[in-house]
């Protein structure tokens, strides 16, 4: 028995340290959804790839990209990606899931966003209340998001004044900020799920089709350098858009609730233009 044990830790052993490895990065809400525990073991487990994650906002994941510092990107900022694309880092952009933006404050809602008919109303409520706002600040796709809403709404970031708080962090750092300020955020739903320290705030606002998010995967060009390691990259993609990796996301709940949709099956590639 003891020889059989022995043997087989140094089996586990040896697939351990013949494990690839490739580095990706993601976006914070996707790691603060805690996707990426069920996800990681499970494409190890089905295709001995061991992926590395670089969590940064997805401005900061689509310059790692450009300069070949990792191998693929998780990210949800369409247009950036699309001129990821379009600029040859890569050859496509591969549409994963998604979720939705939803509007976070304290509940007695001192801005009555509760009461809005779009999110540009509620961020506009929120604009002309002077009530705390906290902005992720970070160039991440929640922040782009962020920025578009305030347009609709009419109100450039020029325009913010004092009651606007832009604290250059992630989904989660920025929540816990808000939280202590009792002030009005925007998060993606999964983070907002996920989040340990509510405090007073609340969920005040959600449905609107602008506060969609998708998430895609991009594998880097191999043109940035023999390093890139396109082959595992792919694998990944082709794991992600597997039934397995649909079935892992659909069925990832907080609460009862679904954090992400699985959409892979019904979305084309976006690829470079011809």
């Amino acid at each position: 028995m003891r020889i059989l044990t022995l043997a087989i830790a140094v089996a586990l052993a040896g697939a351990a340290a013949t494990a690839e490895e490739m580095k990706m990065a993601v976006t914070t809400s996707f790691e603060n959804s805690g996707l990426a525990e069920v996800l990681l073991p499970a494409i190890k487990k089905d295709t001995g790839i061991d992926v590395q994650l670089l969590v940064v906002g997805t401005g900061q994941a689509i310059k790692l990209g450009e300069t070949g510092d990792v191998d693929a990107l998780l990210v949800h900022s369409k247009y950036a990606e699309e001129k990821f694309v379009e600029e040859g880092h890569a050859d496509h952009r591969r549409e994963i899931m998604y979720n939705d933006f939803v509007i976070i404050g304290p509940k007695d809602d001192p801005a009555h966003v509760r009461e809005a008919a779009t999110a540009g109303d509620a961020f506009k409520a929120i604009a002309e209340a002077k009530a705390p706002f906290v902005s992720r600040g970070d160039d991440s796709g929640t922040h782009k998001k962020e920025l578009t809403l305030w347009t609709a709404a009419g109100y450039g970031i020029d325009s913010q004044g004092d009651w606007y708080k832009a604290v250059g962090a992630g989904m989660g750092s920025a929540l816990n900020t808000a939280a202590g300020m009792d002030a009005y955020i925007m998060a993606d739903r999964a983070s907002w799920l996920n989040f340990g320290n509510k405090a007073n705030l609340e969920l005040l606002f959600s449905g609107d089709p602008l506060l969609f998010n998708q998430y895609s995967y991009i594998a880097v060009s191999p043109e940035k350098g023999s390093h890139i390691k396109s082959d595992l990259a792919n694998e990944v993609e082709d794991w992600l858009t597997s039934p397995r990796a649909k079935e892992l996301i659909n069925g990832y709940k907080i609460q009862g609730e679904q954090l992400f949709t699985y959409n892979a099956d019904m979305t084309d590639m976006s690829k470079a233009a011809e």
